[in-house]
Formats: C-alpha cells, structure tokens, sequence
C-alpha cells in the first residue's frame, strides 16, 4: 500500500470512529443542535401542506450509480425518501420517484416499500411508485417531466447526482407550477438549480439532508464528525505552516539587517 492509501485508510478509519462514538454519545443526550438551514424548514412545511391539499409528492434522486463516487448524494437522496414517504404518504396520493438508475430505482423501490409496512400502510404501496425514467442524461429528463408535469403534483424535491439537464426538470416544474426543491454535488448543476429551483441547497448542506429530516442519529452524528474533522486539519495546516513562518521571519530579519548595514 502507498503512503497516500495508507494516509487515506486512516482518515477513513478516524473518520468512521467518530462518527460511531458521537452517535452513541448523542442517544444519551439531547441532541446536537444544528444550525438553521431554511431551505429544509421550508420543505417540511411544502410535504404538509402537500398532504392537506392532497396532491402528489415527487422526489427525484437522479441518476448516479450506487458504486462510484456519486454513490454518496444518491445514499442522502434514499435516506431522505425514506423519512419523506413515511411523512407524505398519509395523502390521498402517494408520493411517486424517478431515478435514472436501474440499481438505484430497484433500491427506491424498497425503501418505500419498507416505508409502507413500518407505518402500516402496506396496501397503498406500488411498484409504479418508483420508476426508471431513463438510463442517459436527457433521455432520463425526457422520461421525469411529464411525471413532474402531471396536475397531481405540487410539490417536487430533486436530490441526487445530475447534469445540466436538471434545467429541463426545474422548467418543467415551474410550467405546472410545482414548488421545486434541490440539491446535487455536481458544481454546474448546483448553478443551474441556484437560478431555477425555488429552494436550492448549497454546497454541501444536501449532504445534511438526513440529519436535518430526521433521518436517524447517524446523520447527525456524521455532520458532527464533520466539523471535528475540520478543526483537526485546521490544525494541521497551522502547525505545517509556523516553520514556514519562522523562516520568513528569519530571512525577512536578515534583509532588514543587511539593509541597515548597507546604509550605515
């Protein structure tokens, strides 16, 4: 093993450690407090009013494969259509999800399905309820918008891997005038859903996504472990840079010296 995959091992493993020892820690306490992203309070509010008005919810968690590393927002895309059927689907409508991936729909369609059974509601479960819109960019935004398009939905949240293509899903919304939520990890779709979704997440607040719905005290825990890892490269990157410091400091003495001397 290389020194960088051994560097990496280890972070992994330091990591996963805290995340393990702060989600113990946190089912004895109350809870982390975290700080207010409005775009999720929001959300909330739209599954509500969704499910009073009795239209439709659709989730898209796009179109990223479940091995690669895009593999990481589609898991935050799953965790939180878990926690959003168990929320919505006391409407006359189920919600409905499309995803541009055969493994990713197939384990859509057991979240929800599982979601069903945990809330006793087995019998509105459908296996229509998650569907594969399509297996290439356009052709899965081709595929999402008429379902985004269809008079029963109100509400669509979009959280997942996507391209550019996204655009024609956010149009699509506002031409049935769908209140849009979303979130990717790809930095030009970010700036296309910054312009065109109602309610965009920044950066990496879909990864929070989770903790924020109350997904389970892992997701907090895993954006506690986040910010503890943050403070510990902030120290390393202080401590890496004092002996650069205190060799400018000594060379930037030695000029002024010499030019002192020079004058004199």
């Amino acid at each position: 093993m290389t020194i960088t995959g051994l560097v990496s091992l280890i972070f992994i493993l330091i990591f996963f450690g805290l995340i393990v020892i702060l989600a113990v820690a946190g089912r004895d306490g109350a809870g982390a407090r975290l700080r207010p992203i409005p775009t999720f309070t929001k959300m909330r509010r739209a599954i509500e009013m969704t499910v009073e008005a009795g239209t439709r919810l659709h989730m898209s968690i796009g179109r990223g494969t479940v091995t690669g590393p895009e593999s990481a927002v589609a898991f935050v895309g799953l965790s939180m259509l878990e926690k959003i059927t168990r929320s919505a689907s006391s409407g006359d409508s189920p919600p409905v999800v499309t995803s541009g991936d055969p493994a990713l729909t197939i384990l859509a369609q057991d979240t929800l399905k599982s979601s069903f059974q945990e809330i006793g509601l087995i019998d509105q479960y459908k296996r229509t309820s998650s569907q594969l819109a399509g297996v290439s960019p356009f052709s899965y935004a081709a595929g999402a918008i008429p379902i985004v398009g269809d008079k029963k939905s109100s509400t669509s949240i979009m959280v997942g891997n996507f391209g550019v293509e996204v655009a024609l899903l956010t149009d699509g919304c506002e031409r049935s005038g769908n209140i849009t939520f979303g979130g990717t990890d790809d930095i030009s779709a970010q700036a296309v859903l910054y312009a065109t979704a109602n309610e965009p997440l920044i950066g990496e607040e879909v990864f929070a996504g989770g903790a924020y719905l109350d997904a389970g005290p892992i997701h907090t825990a895993s954006l506690r472990a986040q910010d503890v890892v943050r403070w510990l490269l902030v120290i390393v990157i202080l401590i890496g840079i004092l002996p650069l410091l205190k060799r400018d400091n000594i060379l930037f003495s030695l000029a002024i010296g010499n030019k002192i001397k020079n004058k004199l």
